[in-house]
């Protein structure tokens, strides 16, 4: 149960920091706005607080595309890998209620929104569909690329402990790269709860955060249990 409770609390903090920076400092309700950059980092840096957190208890997979990934790659149970799972989306829903609750508090500027992912007209830079799906499997793929590499048992130590500031900054990157294109998911459980406390075409789009992520951790693991980029001993 101590991993479980990891992961909770590791995807609440990332839900509950990453969308309240995009919520609380982003443009959308008037205040100074901490822009893409300052998003991006509040995301990226609480995978790094939550890698050297938690990551000795679960390993800090907060991430049902992870935890997937790495099971595919043969690096976890089946039975562990759903518990994993439960434990993020339960972990995601209780941040974004937290956010919820905060936002609601504030007087008048706020549209409702909780930093839920999407693309299309009226969506960031309107993207279209292909857009928002190719991105999102790209990225996941190499996010997970660089976790499994980073903590593969073939990692020099001198590697290895650095692992979480690896992860946590590739994290950052890519929302940097993708925030206008999707809000930036690879990460199925970030985006669902969001999605179930605003509905509407967030709800909708959801399938799309969580088919994409999961295609792209798939087809990652896949190529680290073939040791076709790190040979045998991943």
């Amino acid at each position: 149960m101590n991993k479980m409770l990891a992961e909770f609390i590791g995807t609440f903090t990332l839900v509950l920091f990453g969308c309240g920076a995009a919520v609380i400092a982003g443009p959308a309700i008037g205040a100074t706005t901490v822009g893409v950059l300052g998003i991006s980092f509040a995301f990226g840096l609480a995978i790094v607080a939550m890698a050297y957190g938690i990551g000795g208890v679960s390993g800090c997979h907060v991430n049902p595309a992870v935890s997937v990934g790495v099971w595919i790659a043969g690096r976890m149970p089946t039975g562990e890998m759903i518990q994993y799972v439960i434990a993020q989306c339960l972990g995601a829903i209780a941040g974004t209620a937290v956010l919820y609750l905060i936002m609601s508090g504030k007087a008048t500027g706020w549209d409702g929104g909780l930093g839920q992912n999407g693309w299309g007209t009226g969506y960031l830079g309107e993207f279209n569909l292909l857009s928002a799906l190719v991105f999102e499997v790209v990225a996941t793929f190499l996010f997970l690329i660089t976790i499994l590499g980073v903590t593969r048992k073939g990692t020099p130590l001198h590697i290895a402990g650095f692992a979480g500031l690896a992860i946590g900054l590739t994290l950052a990157v890519i929302h940097i790269v993708g925030i206008n294109v999707t809000g930036v998911s690879v990460n199925p459980a970030r985006s669902l709860g969001p999605a179930l406390f605003v509905g509407g075409s967030a709800l909708a789009q959801l399938w799309l955060f969580i088919v994409a992520p999961l295609a792209g951790a798939i087809v990652a693991g896949a190529v680290y249990r073939s040791g076709i980029l790190w040979g045998d001993d991943g």
